[in-house]
């Protein structure tokens, strides 16, 4: 798939991720959209996941570790064909679409998430039992550079480098805003090229919101043997939607029907 394409992809996906949150009156914009392009290069480029195999073990594994940025797992699962239901059902009662993804809910969600760090914990988990059974299939698992905050992450990763997990990548969406503001001020994990190296890491740097440069990024990743390697996406959020780039406000609230239709028409736009 070609970079036109992807890029025509991730419009569409921005477009869902709006819509859903504009008909819940309720959702994460801001770190969802920074994730479009990361997420659309991993589901439509590198990872091993589609119809065919999504009901088996014998594929590619992703945990959205950063639960909270569902919008963004469930709009790339439809552009892919792999989610039947409407999304603008998000957050609503009954619905399989909720606020943080529920793997019981939904084939596709490969783990229930939204208890920060403890994504990445699982994701762990999920390729030492690949390495034990001897599947060669990879995890992917995407952090929130807020979320790096929390202890458990670098627990995690002190086991993952330890017991050598190569089928393991760990995608960092460094866009340096979480609901209080900014990381830096808030509880400073940075820099986090640095310490996952002191942790035993292979580290890529790239722009989050670039398919050449992520594709440099996984290639490497998938290159490297005898240790995991995290992957320090640089992105922007809010990213697509002029007035939501870089303002902690858009970190968990819903546009109103004026902002709506200003962000789809900025969306729109791209695609002509």
């Amino acid at each position: 798939m070609d970079n036109k394409e992807l890029k025509r992809r991730a419009n569409n996906i921005r477009k869902n991720i709006i819509t859903m949150i504009y008909a819940a009156q309720s959702g994460h914009p801001g770190g969802s959209l920074s994730a479009a392009d990361i997420l659309t290069y991993l589901y439509f480029v590198e990872a091993d996941i589609n119809k065919d195999n999504v009901a088996t073990y014998k594929r590619d594994r992703f945990v959205l570790s950063k639960g909270h940025s569902s919008p963004a797992l469930y709009a790339v699962l439809k552009e892919k064909g792999l989610l039947e239901e409407d999304i603008r059902t998000f957050r609503q009662i009954n619905s399989k679409l909720q606020g943080h993804p529920n793997m019981n809910y939904l084939e596709g969600v490969d783990m229930s998430t939204g208890s920060l760090g403890q994504g990445i914990s699982t994701a762990v988990g999920m390729a030492l039992a690949n390495k034990l059974d001897g599947n060669a299939y990879r995890i992917y698992v995407l952090v929130g550079d807020g979320e790096s905050e929390e202890g458990l992450v670098w627990e995690a990763m002190m086991a993952a480098a330890h017991y050598k997990l190569d089928n393991l990548c760990i995608i960092f969406d460094v866009n340096h805003l979480q609901i209080d503001g900014r990381v830096e001020e808030v509880m400073n994990p940075l820099p986090l090229d640095a310490k996952a190296k002191a942790f035993g890491f292979n580290v890529e740097s790239c722009d989050g919101h670039d398919f050449e440069d992520l594709a440099k990024a996984f290639k490497k990743a998938r290159e490297t043997k005898g240790l995991p390697t995290a992957i320090i996406a640089n992105t922007i959020k809010g990213k697509g939607v002029s007035f939501m780039e870089n303002e902690a406000s858009w970190h968990g609230s819903a546009p109103n029907e004026e902002q709506y239709h200003k962000a789809m028409a900025e969306l729109d736009g791209r695609d002509e």
